[in-house]
């Protein structure tokens, strides 16, 4: 099976030795993404604020790729505050909609740039 590196401009550059993505034959694995906007600025404040930016670097990273977040077939969600999750889910049933990959959700102890939400996701590129 063939192996893609995908790169895009409308997600933040990988800050360390990774690609944005990868796509091997039908599926792509995307690195986590955390509340960084593609030039570099990090969002802070509200959680659902960080969520939204995100998956706006998750779309961007789908997009690159050919797929959308219909394609998902599964997504790993880190969060620092388990107390947020409400919100944070709130704002991933915005970009899913009624698609519902599989999923899971962990409550660690830290993420990058001490962010208060990262995500990564498994999708099953046409």
């Amino acid at each position: 099976m063939e192996k893609t590196i995908i790169s895009t401009e409308h997600a933040p550059a990988a800050i360390g030795p990774y690609s944005q993505a990868v796509k091997v034959g039908n599926m792509l694995f995307t690195s986590g993404q955390i509340p960084l906007t593609p030039t570099g600025d990090l969002v802070t404040g509200a959680i659902k604020d960080q969520t939204h930016q995100v998956f706006k670097n998750l779309k961007g990273v789908l997009e690159a790729a050919g797929a959308s977040f219909t394609d998902v077939v599964k997504a790993t969600v880190f969060i620092a505050d388990m107390d947020q999750f409400v919100e944070i889910n709130e704002v991933y049933a915005e970009y899913f909609g009624d698609h519902r990959p599989a999923r899971s959700t962990v409550q660690v102890a830290r993420l990058p740039k001490d962010v208060g939400v990262e995500i990564e996701l498994i999708a099953f590129v046409k």
